[in-house]
């Protein structure tokens, strides 16, 4: 769960718990490559070795983030197809979740996406949190505060942006070392990689499929 410790996440965590941006309504997200030639025999594509498809391999980053932002989900459902690659799984996977306070996530984790594509929406009612880009082929890591004005119309807009290195590996690792010699509790543990397994497990009996 590493995309919690990237530096737009990060901001976007900070800004929803300094600013009364009114209550959190809905996420809305898109996270997909294109694969490569031969993708269908590597081992993301057996799911006696992965485990799953395209939903435990970037749709539990979507997932977590979500529940990162939310909190328990309560109620789920998928679609998870193979719409192009000859494999024994899921190239794609629709996903919405919903909490008890009704608020939900729309999460789409796609390898069929021809250009890589990161893009995780914030709907609050008063403001809009916009996360798109990991890096590299991903294009910058940018963070677009999109603020409402009293009198709706266009809002005034913030973005900032994050180019160079990806560090969200070194800091959840440091994260974990911290937890280790004080006792907290890390920032995405086995709680919540069980709670994204137990939704991502929920959608695949749905499917039929292991």
């Amino acid at each position: 769960f590493n995309h919690r410790f990237h530096p737009a996440f990060r901001q976007a965590r900070a800004i929803l718990a300094s600013e009364d941006l009114g209550p959190l309504m809905f996420i809305r997200a898109r996270y997909g490559h294109g694969g490569r030639p031969g993708y269908e025999k590597e081992w993301r594509a057996q799911p006696a070795i992965s485990g799953g498809g395209e939903l435990i391999d970037q749709g539990m980053h979507l997932i977590d983030l979500s529940r990162m932002f939310l909190g328990d989900i309560s109620g789920f459902s998928g679609h998870i197809p193979t719409y192009f690659w000859d494999m024994g799984t899921e190239d794609n996977a629709f996903v919405m979740l919903n909490t008890p306070k009704g608020q939900t996530a729309w999460l789409h984790a796609s390898w069929t996406e021809w250009k890589n594509l990161f893009s995780f929406e914030i709907y609050t009612q008063r403001a809009k949190l916009h996360i798109e880009g990991l890096g590299g082929s991903y294009g910058v890591e940018t963070l677009s505060i999109y603020r409402m004005r009293p009198e709706m119309g266009p809002p005034d807009v913030e973005e900032l942006r994050y180019p160079g290195i990806d560090h969200s590996w070194t800091l959840e690792y440091k994260d974990l070392l911290h937890a280790i010699e004080t006792g907290a509790r890390p920032d995405g543990d086995i709680l919540d990689c069980l709670a994204a397994l137990e939704i991502s497990d929920g959608i695949y009996a749905q499917k039929g499929k292991p």
